[in-house]
């Protein structure tokens, strides 16, 4: 028997059009979406379904439409597949995704989650209007080569590694100046760079007060111990207990993301079976990347 993991994207997975397939045939879908409106007091299916770009891409925005996404995915799964959702045995999320992956495991219900989502956007979002920021994906260089691009860049402002997402594939997170600095030293060697369309300097520490006003928030709700381990973005190990996790998620607002660790660790575990549920198909590119060889089948919003 395989052993089976599922993975939820983050931010950027978003696309006009996810999630009205599924709500189309799948009425549990369909009452997610609806169940999200009043939640969010806007209609999350109208801005997935039909955008427009420029708000659906706003973190604000993004953060729920990827969660609610993601979660009208797994029906999906459930409805085709049962036995496979009940064989899984852990479960990861990269940023965002890992309030998709704690709801899936039981630990957070869907209320509880899209509120928390709905408040982590707009501390996010309001940290990032404070100070301007934002990320670029480096392509083709070693960590410890973009660590000294960051050292060397930092006069401008502060940078540094916020997401380690597969070999070869880095993303940096700092102020404007320090951004366009970095991208002329890496490319000077030889790397690719892409600016992303975000909003801000996620995961590092210019996202401060972020931190503070999501812990406000996840102090409000109840975090169940999961049924099955979720794998945290801070430390990429597993976790199951719930103070535990509710401090892990805080840090992950201003701490670097682990992914490329995560995958690594999934698989010196035993994992040998993946699923990607929701938007895009970003993470099985990255998983790809660490390991060819590796099964992972995509369920997609």
């Amino acid at each position: 028997m395989p052993r089976i993991a599922f993975l939820f994207p983050g931010q950027g997975a978003q696309s006009i059009g996810m999630g009205q397939t599924l709500c189309d045939r799948l009425p549990a879908a369909r009452r997610l979406f609806d169940e999200a409106a009043t939640i969010l007091g806007y209609d999350l299916a109208q801005l997935c379904f039909h955008g427009p770009a420029e708000r659906l891409n706003s973190t604000v925005v993004s953060q729920p439409a990827i969660f609610v996404s993601s979660l009208a995915a797994l029906e999906s799964l459930k409805e085709t597949e049962p036995a496979t959702v009940e064989a899984c045995e852990a479960t990861a999320g990269l940023s965002l995704g890992e309030y998709t992956a704690l709801v899936f495991a039981g630990a957070l219900s869907f209320a509880d989650g899209l509120r928390v989502v709905q408040q982590r956007g707009e501390a996010m979002q309001a940290a990032s209007d404070a100070q301007p920021s934002g990320m670029v994906s480096i392509l083709g260089l070693e960590p410890e080569q973009v660590e000294e691009l960051c050292a060397a860049v930092r006069p401008h402002g502060w940078i540094q590694i916020a997401n380690r997402l597969c070999p070869g594939n880095l993303v940096v997170s700092g102020t404007q100046a320090a951004c366009e600095a970095i991208i002329g030293l890496a490319e000077a060697q030889g790397a690719r760079t892409v600016r992303l369309t975000v909003a801000g300097a996620f995961h590092t520490p210019l996202m401060k007060p972020a931190d503070e006003r999501l812990a406000a928030a996840l102090a409000g709700v109840e975090i169940h111990k999961p049924r099955i381990p979720v794998w945290s973005n801070v430390d990429a190990q597993p976790h199951t207990d719930p103070a535990e996790i509710r401090s892990l998620l805080v840090q992950q607002v201003v701490q670097p993301v682990l992914w490329e660790q995560i995958l690594r660790n999934l698989l010196a575990a035993g994992i040998d079976r993946f699923y990607e549920i929701g938007p895009g198909r970003v993470l099985a590119g990255l998983l790809k990347r660490v390991q060819r060889r590796v099964e992972c089948q995509n369920v997609t919003a």
